[in-house]
């Protein structure tokens, strides 16, 4: 399949190309942390406007609004992240307003990362961090089912081995 791509087709857009979206739980992680890390503030303002004075229901309101802005946040971020294989590079897309573009040779590849933390491993996913010469080269890719995670790490690998013995 990814001897057909073209190189030069990659964009920001995307183009025509058959860009892969991370998986959807990686939406579901985020969310969860975000709730883990607002939730005390909602509660200890919840507990002052109650216990103290009612202006703290202000900032009751400003977290749930912080919540709920952060929520909009996320799945507008996850939804963004597409990565594609080339025949020569693994091309990792990220944002909607900022985007980003990174493009990573194979043979440049010295080792891929792949890890899952205890929210990803309880949703059945992972994050590939490839790693290069130059640390400002590298690129992550959040989100892949743990199968496919290790299965393009298997790939990646061989493949930058093939290209840095120049087969």
């Amino acid at each position: 399949m990814t001897s057909e791509l073209d190189p030069s087709a990659v964009s920001l857009r995307g183009g025509e190309l058959p860009w892969q979206p991370v998986s959807p739980a990686l939406r579901t992680v985020r969310l969860i942390a975000l709730v883990g890390w607002l939730l005390p503030f909602l509660l200890a303002f919840g507990a002052l406007a109650i216990l103290v004075s009612a202006w703290f229901w202000l900032g009751v309101a400003v977290v749930a609004a912080l919540a709920a802005w952060g929520a909009w946040l996320i799945t507008r971020q996850v939804s963004a992240i597409t990565w594609l294989e080339l025949p020569d590079e693994i091309v990792i897309r990220k944002g909607r307003l900022f985007r980003s573009l990174v493009s990573i040779p194979y043979g440049r590849l010295q080792y891929i990362d792949v890890e899952s933390g205890p929210l990803m491993r309880a949703r059945g996913i992972a994050s590939c961090e490839f790693h290069t010469a130059s640390p400002e080269s590298g690129g992550t890719l959040p989100g892949l089912p743990v199968e496919e995670a290790e299965a393009l790490r298997g790939r990646l690998a061989a493949r930058g081995e093939a290209q840095r013995a120049g087969l």
